[in-house]
């Protein structure tokens, strides 16, 4: 690999990318019904959190679907607008505002999201059931690991551009 004499560091690389790939292929295999539902993956993550762990406020949400306070607040405005969640303010405490299903809302959810689940265990249906533990089980343990590191771009030693090279 030009420019990379590490072999601990190529083989990373080389997972990195089967990583992305692999993202990109069950993304592909679950986006059209979402679409068809008029829905983006970050807002079917909102109302599906919502869903399973009930109101929830911007900045919770933003750590579940793992997007920006600045996008969460577009995707709520988004979902809000089609009548699918509202925002409730705390009557204890009224800076504290949280995102609720509608009616309308939890009636989608409750529709889209055993079809959504088909549809990924459809994109990962390579996998046998001990190899998708093992595999969720190791894609955890790299979350963390990650997580933990400096998110610094300062310390970055690898450019967005390499990042895109690679990919190619």
């Amino acid at each position: 690999m030009f420019g990379v004499d590490d072999p601990n560091a190529a083989a990373a690389v080389e997972t990195y990318v089967k990583l992305l790939r692999a993202a990109r292929a069950v993304t592909a295999r679950v986006e059209p019904r979402l679409t068809a539902y008029g829905l983006t993956t970050t807002q079917l993550g909102v109302l599906e959190a919502v869903l399973h762990k009930g109101a929830l406020t911007h900045r919770e949400l933003g750590r579940k679907v793992l997007t920006s306070a600045a996008n969460m607040t577009d995707v709520i405005d988004k979902l809000e607008a089609r009548g699918l969640v509202r925002r409730v303010r705390s009557p204890s405490d009224r800076r504290q505002v949280k995102v609720e299903l509608s009616a309308c809302g939890r009636s989608l959810i409750e529709d889209v999201f055993p079809r959504h689940a088909q549809d990924i265990a459809a994109a990962m249906a390579g996998l046998a059931p001990a190899a998708l533990a093992e595999l969720g089980e190791l894609l955890r343990t790299l979350g963390i690991a990650a997580s933990a590191q400096s998110s610094d771009p300062t310390t970055a030693t690898t450019s967005a551009d390499d990042h895109r090279a690679l990919r190619s």
